[in-house]
């Protein structure tokens, strides 16, 4: 029996870079682009729609931008996974889309053999980001403002408490996303099957509160796990 294709939507208001994407993903059998949107608006009406599998999604856009339109997929009942998709690394962009339910952040410049891989790995629940917004994120874990010192105390006391509600295995597997591993990588290192950590990590996204896994390694950052 044929796995049907992961379905995509390109959302970009450059219409060359939406030419471009489709172009490279129709080339891969197990792909498929069904619809294009300009904006962020456009987006949600067509996501409603077609229900695609994978929303490669750029920032920047008219009426509703990236970031907007990703918070927005995720208050769905049944939500396609996020990749954002732009030319902007900025701190603040990198963490409000993470924190709005981004799967994934990648740069305009990515090599579209990574584009694809990104795809694959999020609809298997895995997140896919740039080396250089990984190097955000850690940069931002790691560096407390001046005068954030009790913002960064309270994200703490919040972790410990949403840390403190999983089971011992649930612990070893939020663990283990932290410090990246796979589904297969967890598996094999607490000896456990694939589908045995799957549902251990949809536990951990009702337990934590958290949308996708890249959430659930912050929160271990922030508890001073990681």
């Amino acid at each position: 029996m044929n796995t049907p294709p992961t379905t995509v939507l390109v959302v970009d208001d450059d219409p060359l870079v939406r030419s471009a994407l489709r172009l490279m993903l129709g080339g891969q059998p197990e792909l498929e682009v069904i619809g294009e949107a300009a904006d962020g608006q456009e987006a949600m009406r067509l996501s409603d729609l077609l229900h695609p599998d994978v929303v490669l999604m750029d920032i920047r856009m008219p009426r509703l931008d990236g970031l907007g339109a990703t918070r927005e997929l995720h208050t769905r009942p049944q939500p396609p996974r996020v990749i954002v998709l732009t030319t902007f690394d900025a701190d603040e962009y990198v963490v409000e889309a993470l924190a709005a339910g981004a799967d994934g952040f990648l740069l305009k410049d990515t090599p579209p053999a990574q584009i694809i891989d990104a795809i694959r790995k999020v609809v298997d629940d895995e997140p896919m980001l740039s080396p250089s917004v990984t190097r955000t994120l850690i940069r931002r874990l790691r560096d407390v403002p001046d005068g954030a010192e009790d913002s960064a105390a309270a994200r703490v006391v919040s972790a410990e408490a949403r840390l403190s509600l999983l089971t011992d295995r649930e612990r070893d597997v939020a663990l283990a996303v932290g410090r990246g591993l796979s589904n297969a990588d967890i598996a094999a290192d607490l000896y456990l099957s694939v589908p045995t950590v799957k549902a251990h990590v949809s536990r951990l996204f009702d337990k934590l509160q958290v949308t996708n896994r890249v959430q659930i390694a912050i929160c271990v950052h922030d508890a001073g796990l990681a």
